[in-house]
């Protein structure tokens, strides 16, 4: 994942080795939905969707007469629309099979009963929301049920990115438009990015230019997704190593030194922190606690975006 902030930090300290934070994108082929059969197929693609932690739709929005057209028309939201439909229909059917099990597992009196009643009644919810083209995430009302409903893996619960595929001519321009469900939306021209992956360093940025653009589309891909699947990144510094480590949203501390080292998170002291601005605004490490910016924070606190962290521990 691209991160100025990382190549900031390469600068001062010269490191051995640069760690960027990894992202990884399963290629699912897609599947005519135009009938049973290819509507069956995609399903059976989507299995491998269920495991990830989001999704990235793309769909096309220009013309060419060399690549074949999908329903012999160019409309990128109306082939959006058809997918996440295609979702609806796919979790209303897990959903379905789900509720059937527990309407029958909780007419005996089990140690188990009161749990099976309450994912009951989050199921008839979610049940609910399909059926109304809604989807499932709109079905959940805490945590726990956050919790039991992402056990199955439901694509309406995931966060979705939607990357419209574009001609050149639409490179620079914002999305044609967005979709209700996704969390974000990009325009990108997949044959350019090609072209630019080709290029020396040198030649890129005359090329991107020219195009109206200040950096690759596969940039702001790599960071959209990251965000929106609820990760990010504290950053550690020094001669030997930049890293940054990927944590989820709202991690505290401990947990994050766990990320370096199950005996750092074991034997938690403090963590000594600066935010990477006030790292950047002071230029150095002594420089930053001169300034009064690097702080010690304790076990539960709540790790923020590019917080740079050293830990202490002792066990």
């Amino acid at each position: 994942v691209p991160d100025e902030r990382l190549d900031f930090l390469s600068d001062i300290y010269k490191p051995k080795k640069y760690t960027p934070a990894q992202i990884e994108f399963v290629d699912i082929p897609g599947a005519s939905l135009a009938d049973a059969h290819g509507q069956a197929e995609f399903r059976k693609r989507m299995q491998s969707a269920r495991k990830c932690d989001g999704i990235v739709m793309v769909v096309r929005d220009f013309e060419s007469d060399s690549v074949i057209q999908y329903r012999d028309r160019v409309n990128a939201k109306a082939d959006l629309d058809e997918l996440f439909t295609e979702f609806l229909f796919a979790d209303l059917e897990q959903v379905v099979n789900r509720i059937e099990k527990l309407e029958k597992s909780t007419q005996k009196p089990t140690k188990t009963r009161d749990q099976e009643l309450r994912e009951l009644a989050m199921m008839i919810r979610a049940r609910e929301a399909l059926e109304n083209e809604a989807p499932v995430s709109s079905a959940i009302q805490n945590d726990d049920e956050r919790r039991i409903a992402g056990s199955f893996g439901f694509l309406t619960l995931k966060p979705v990115m939607v990357v419209i595929n574009v001609g050149e001519d639409k490179v620079a321009a914002e999305p044609p438009f967005v979709h209700s469900h996704a969390l974000a939306t990009i325009a990108m021209s997949a044959e350019i990015e090609a072209e630019i992956a080709q290029l020396e360093p040198e030649d890129r940025k005359t090329f991107l230019e020219d195009l109206g653009l200040t950096a690759p589309a596969r940039t702001r891909l790599l960071r959209t997704a990251y965000n929106a699947v609820g990760l990010m990144s504290f950053l550690t510094a020094g001669e030997d190593e930049v890293r940054a480590w990927t944590i989820r949203t709202g991690t505290e501390a401990v947990e994050a030194a766990g990320k370096i080292h199950s005996d750092i998170q074991r034997g938690f002291i403090r963590a000594e922190v600066v935010a990477f601005e006030d790292f950047k605004k002071a230029g150095d490490m002594r420089a930053a606690k001169n300034a009064n910016t690097v702080r010690l924070e304790p076990k539960h606190y709540i790790v923020q975006d590019g917080d740079i962290i050293n830990f202490r521990f002792n066990v």
